[in-house]
């Protein structure tokens, strides 16, 4: 079982990059299913996300080669051959599959996704917008079976701006007969991500990033180069590890308007912020003042952010508030923090934290992604050692983690335990 081991107190500085963006990626890889020849997408980050879409893409008869952050896939000799359980369990944009295939293919079996469990996360809004579209989906043996004649065009309200929805309804689409206008769309930066790259396939979409978009269908796609964006999360996280314990760290690879909720958040709490075209600076900070949170869906502050941001707030004077109106089960991580001196309750979908405090060293575990990111900051806060369990969640999401902390100053390492003369 492997393990990240981190002695707190260690101070960082320097200059870290980011790498492309997590949530995009795993959308823009299931993407080029649709494409006639090859697609190549550079600035993927070394994650294992990354590595099971691989995988997929794979095991459906892609060609497809992964290295120095470019991947490169040939769909064209694509099939499409059920994937009912294996890779697609292990992570949650699998779903993004469904619409791929269908759009391609007029068909697709696929198990229900993975990932990490944030509470009640159901995939209804996508069903809605196939059936719309002409598609009849059915859950069989615990896989969803998507079958259509034909796709066409059709105006689709969704009843929340699911980005997941939003993002499988324009890659059902764009190979659809007609017009297809997605209202009440998703607005996130991804989104804008996943149409540059459909339209430059030769996809005609229209009001990415607005609250309309309208996608007329064509015929085919053909192959592209494309670069993702830099990871608006990451970028944060890193920012937030900055202001804790930062001797004046520059985020390198931003693009700031996308980090605007984060940005104002942190100078609420009285953290300087020194924005450039493509960095952020962050330099030493000494007190930190309470503030109350709410997540929402994007230009609002992100959900994804509030785990990182609950270790800052152990360190500001006075009760902070954070109240995640996304995924009501996103505390797990306060109970370990509490094993490490945390001040914090949650209440409903509200967690509040008292501060300032001295975070001791623990064992403790990573329930998902973003907590266990938090979960290491926190390690870099304490006093004593931290043993962090699950790193798996962690490595889903941040690419060479250990590497980059390693080069500001952080005292960090993976280990493997060993129990019983074997390796567990």
């Amino acid at each position: 079982m492997d393990v990240y081991k981190i002695k707190g107190g260690h101070r960082l500085k320097g200059t870290i990059k980011v790498s492309g963006a997590k949530n995009s990626a795993v959308a823009l890889i299931p993407a080029s299913i649709l494409a006639n020849s090859s697609v190549t997408i550079g600035g993927i980050p070394e994650i294992s996300d990354a590595w099971t879409l691989k995988a997929l893409l794979e095991e459906i008869g892609g060609e497809v080669t992964f290295e120095n952050g470019k991947m490169t896939i040939d769909p064209s000799k694509m099939i499409a051959m059920p994937l009912p359980n294996g890779n697609v369990k292990k992570l949650r944009a699998s779903y993004y599959l469904m619409g791929a295939m269908l759009g391609r293919f007029k068909k697709a079996v696929i198990g229900l996704p993975g990932g990490c469990f944030l509470g009640p996360r159901p995939i209804d809004q996508h069903i809605k917008g196939f059936e719309a579209l002409g598609a009849k989906v059915t859950n069989e043996h615990g896989a969803i079976y998507l079958r259509a004649d034909e796709l066409i065009g059709a105006k689709i309200y969704l009843d929340v701006a699911s980005v997941g929805a939003t993002i499988n309804i324009m890659l059902a689409a764009v190979l659809a007969k007609g017009r297809t206008v997605i209202e009440n769309a998703a607005k996130e930066p991804e989104i804008i991500d996943v149409a540059t790259l459909l339209s430059n396939m030769g996809a005609k979409i229209k009001g990415a990033g607005t609250s309309v978009i309208r996608i007329d269908g064509v015929e085919e796609l053909h192959g592209t180069k494309h670069a993702i964006i830099p990871d608006r999360i990451e970028a944060a996280t890193f920012m937030i590890m900055a202001a804790a314990i930062g001797d004046g760290v520059t985020i390198d690879n931003v693009i700031p308007l996308h980090l605007d909720s984060v940005t104002a958040k942190l100078r609420e709490m009285g953290v300087k912020v020194e924005e450039d075209e493509e960095s952020v600076f962050i330099p030493k900070q000494e007190n930190f003042h309470a503030v109350d949170v709410k997540t929402l869906v994007y230009p609002g502050f992100p959900t994804d952010v509030q785990q990182p941001l609950s270790v800052l707030m152990t360190q500001a004077t006075g009760a902070s508030k954070i109240t995640d109106t996304i995924y009501s089960a996103r505390f797990k991580h306060i109970d370990e923090l509490r094993r490490m001196n945390a001040k914090a309750r949650v209440e409903g979908n509200t967690a509040i934290i008292e501060g300032p405090v001295a975070l001791e060293g623990s064992s403790v575990t990573a329930t998902d992604l973003r907590a266990g990111a938090a979960l290491v900051l926190a390690g870099l806060l304490a006093k004593g050692e931290t043993e962090i369990h699950d790193i798996y969640h962690i490595e889903r999401g941040y690419s060479s983690l250990i590497e980059k902390l390693c080069a500001l100053g952080a005292d960090i390492r993976k280990e493997t335990i060993i129990t019983s003369d074997k390796i567990v």
